[in-house]
């Protein structure tokens, strides 16, 4: 993907997230208003500043957007529940399966991540929700595990994953994110591509 490609991504994603029908959320049949930002892994340097001008931009137009990357919420949860430095700790001595498994059971979407979503959404005070640290959680928690234990947290709102990899879309096999472009991930059928939306 060259610079350019990029430069008309960060456009198309600001006319879209400015529009009204993508706010109003019209459109979706009865659908969850989840989006998915499929980005090659290697621009996330670019992509991270380019959503950095694009809320700067919908701010300037009234619009809020609340962030929430993963991976800080995870350091947030487990600082929270004083796992933190056991975690630290035991890191060195633990295979990765082990460690994985560990973070998985301390970090389980349903029981923590939603519930941890649900508090930092709470107040309301926010037009739409950017998830992030998809790539930095891998592979304690999964995308498609977060998005289906969101659908009854992030509601009355439309929600963008920024996701390093490919969203691949078949008629007959369904939806999957393909992270890094390598690990395919179970099937998730509700989000949409940003990128195939209309402004």
């Amino acid at each position: 993907m060259t610079l350019n490609e990029l430069t008309h991504e960060e456009e198309h994603l600001f006319a879209v997230l400015s529009g009204d029908r993508f706010l109003k959320m019209e459109g979706l049949s009865n659908e969850v208003p989840f989006f998915i930002y499929p980005y090659e892994p290697e621009h996330a340097l670019d992509v991270a500043k380019a959503k950095k001008r694009v809320k700067n931009r919908l701010a300037s137009r009234g619009i809020e957007v609340r962030e929430i990357n993963l991976y800080d919420l995870s350091v947030e949860v487990l600082k929270e529940r004083g796992d933190w430095d056991e975690v630290l700790e035991v890191e060195p001595e633990l295979d990765k399966a082990e460690f994985t498994e560990m973070l998985q059971s301390m970090l389980n979407p349903q029981q923590r991540l939603a519930p941890a979503i649900r508090a930092k959404l709470a107040d309301g005070g926010f037009d739409i929700v950017f998830l992030t640290g998809i790539g930095e959680v891998f592979p304690y928690i999964r995308s498609h595990n977060v998005l289906n234990n969101l659908q009854s947290v992030v509601v009355g709102r439309p929600m963008l994953m920024f996701f390093p990899g490919r969203y691949e879309q078949s008629d007959t096999l369904g939806s999957s994110l393909v992270l890094f472009g390598r690990l395919k991930d179970d099937q998730y059928y509700r989000a949409k591509n940003i990128l195939e939306q209309e402004p």
